[in-house]
Formats: structure tokens, sequence, C-alpha cells
């Protein structure tokens, strides 16, 4: 279970604007995640608190397929993003690295800036603490769940593998 403040911001957000490639030198959340979004919201770190929610409207991670965007949003304390839809290279991406990634465009549509969340990633359920709402979002399936869980792709193999 995910409880957090919502961060929200527009549509067509893309990887550019999530890590600007100035900072693309590097594949550590940590080095990354000072930068994420910070040309379009200067302060989106200093207001994020480890379990917030990001977010967005259309195409959220349109552009490149670099993983250093997602990298960037985990690393920022990101638990979940949540936009009405995504690039599927973006999708994928976030996947990979083991961020929790939903789909809701009734949520996009009904929810502010500073709401509270309360997300249950295995039924897919998006109860808005703020308003009293609730809203559905397709569970991800077993196995990206599993993926999510183990913290990515990489850590999801080593488990596999037992190694």
């Amino acid at each position: 279970m995910i409880r957090g403040i919502v961060h929200k911001y527009g549509d067509h957000i893309d990887t550019d604007v999530i890590i600007p490639a100035r900072y693309c030198t590097s594949y550590r959340m940590e080095e990354l995640a000072p930068h994420c979004l910070e040309d379009l919201d200067i302060n989106f770190v200093k207001k994020m608190r480890s379990g917030d929610v990001l977010m967005a409207g259309e195409n959220f991670g349109c552009g490149s397929s670099r993983e250093n965007a997602p990298l960037a949003i985990k690393g920022a304390g990101v638990s979940c993003v949540i936009a009405r839809n995504y690039a599927r290279i973006f999708f994928r991406n976030s996947i990979n690295i083991g961020l929790a990634i939903l789909e809701s465009p009734e949520a996009v549509d009904d929810t502010s800036n500073g709401d509270q969340l309360e997300i249950d990633l295995e039924q897919g359920v998006i109860r808005n603490i703020t308003k009293g709402k609730i809203f559905h979002s397709a569970p991800l399936p077993d196995e990206i769940k599993e993926i999510v869980n183990a913290g990515g792709m990489v850590a999801f193999v080593r488990r596999q593998l037992n190694v």
C-alpha cells in the first residue's frame, strides 16, 4: 500500500524535462535525483517527500528512450507515477528499474496537486483521501508486479538465478 501527496503536472512531459540531458552522464539515482524535473519545477525535489506520488496527463515520458528519467524519479523518492497514459518505452523502462506506474485518466482528471492518495497496486485501486473518491487502474500483471516488487529487472533476474 502506498500513501503520499500528489505532485501534479501536465501533458507531454518528455524525458528531457524529467532529467535534463546535461545530467545524463550518470545512471546513479542519487546523482540524478537532485535534478529531477528541475527545468519544469525548480522546487520539485525540495517539495517531494519519500513516498509521494507524481501525477501527469497525456504521454508522460515521451522523447528519448533513456532509463535515466525513471531512475531520477525513483531516486527523488517518488513511490508511484500515475498518468493518463505513457510513452511505451518510458513505461517499460520504469518497470525495468522497479518504479510503480499506473494509468488512470479518471484519477488524473479528478485529483489536485497536494491531494493525499492511498494506492493499492495489487488491486489497482487509487483512493483520493482528500476528496473521498475512489478510482481504478488496471492492476499490473503478476509478472510485472514481481519485477517491480523485486526492485527492477536486474534484481528480479538475480532472484530467479539465486545469485
